[in-house]
């Protein structure tokens, strides 16, 4: 997706996080490595951050602000991530708290945050929403 509209003003941050079951316990460079090497990404890679609690990076406060979670969707994975949340709080459906790794947030051109993608959303549906706004 970013090589089909970066140049029609398409920018992707990757913030990598290590806040879901230790997924990402790498450092820096060796996320970088890794993220390049496997899945040819070009688009610029930050620092490892939190994105939730009180060392949140206040970019993620501001997009959970503006774009709060509205659940998984349907279908397997949706009710995977769900029962799995179940069991760390019962309460998740309730805050807008990153649920996992993955979670999209579009915003336009002008700093809105129009959208905000789980983990469990179709990337045509994630396409799709960048498509519009270009």
């Amino acid at each position: 997706m970013y090589e089909a509209y970066h140049d029609q003003g398409l920018e992707i941050l990757d913030i990598p996080c290590n806040q879901f079951a230790g997924q990402t316990p790498g450092t820096d460079e060796e996320i970088h490595e890794f993220c390049t090497l496997k899945y040819h990404t070009q688009f610029p890679q930050m620092k490892k951050s939190d994105v939730n609690g009180e060392n949140a990076l206040d970019l993620y406060k501001f997009l959970k602000s503006k774009q709060g979670f509205n659940g998984f969707g349907k279908g397997p994975k949706a009710l995977m991530m769900s029962a799995m949340l179940k069991k760390i709080d019962k309460d998740y459906k309730n805050n807008p708290e990153i649920k996992w790794n993955f979670t999209k947030f579009l915003v336009d051109r002008e700093g809105n945050v129009v959208a905000r993608f789980e983990p469990t959303a179709s990337m045509n549906d994630v396409r799709a929403a960048v498509a519009g706004l270009l």
